[in-house]
């Protein structure tokens, strides 16, 4: 199967407390908010923790590698998507913790499972980025979505 087209990016309207995730995505890095307090990795970016509820954050460069915690694929879509079908829709569970709504792109979509690593693609189409994840190319996977601390890689 021939690879899908690429996936349609959005203009991103940043907010006081997510440009800077923003601005380092147009750079092709990503960032994540991590609470000063208990040190939690912080979804969707904002500058207060939502495990303990107290503001201030730092912001620290993420490893860009999770896991596809659940995923479905799309085979028809709507407006700008309608011809880009099939395409992914995932939850990854980035290394830090989170876990985050995104695609996976170049892979046929029939080839993904649950557990298999995933690496950022940070895609930039007219200036606008998007967060999307592809295949890590070493084929793993990991045993079951316990916490990253408690997984297994599988053969």
């Amino acid at each position: 199967m021939s690879l899908p087209p690429p996936l349609p990016i959005a203009e991103p309207s940043p907010t006081p407390d997510d440009a800077p995730f923003w601005t380092a995505l147009s750079e092709r890095r990503l960032v994540l908010p991590r609470c000063r307090q208990c040190g939690t990795y912080i979804w969707y970016p904002r500058t207060f923790c939502s495990a303990c509820h107290t503001a201030g954050v730092d912001w620290v460069e993420a490893s860009g590698r999770g896991s596809i915690y659940s995923y479905t694929v799309s085979r028809r879509g709507l407006g700008p998507w309608s011809d880009r079908a099939p395409y992914v829709i995932a939850y990854v569970e980035l290394e830090e913790g989170p876990r985050v709504m995104t695609n996976i792109v170049g892979c046929d979509p029939d080839d993904l499972a649950i557990g298999q690593l995933v690496t950022a693609a940070i895609e930039i189409d007219q200036g606008a980025p998007a967060l999307r994840f592809a295949p890590d190319q070493r084929g793993e996977r990991l045993a079951g979505n316990a916490p990253a601390g408690r997984r297994q890689r599988l053969p």
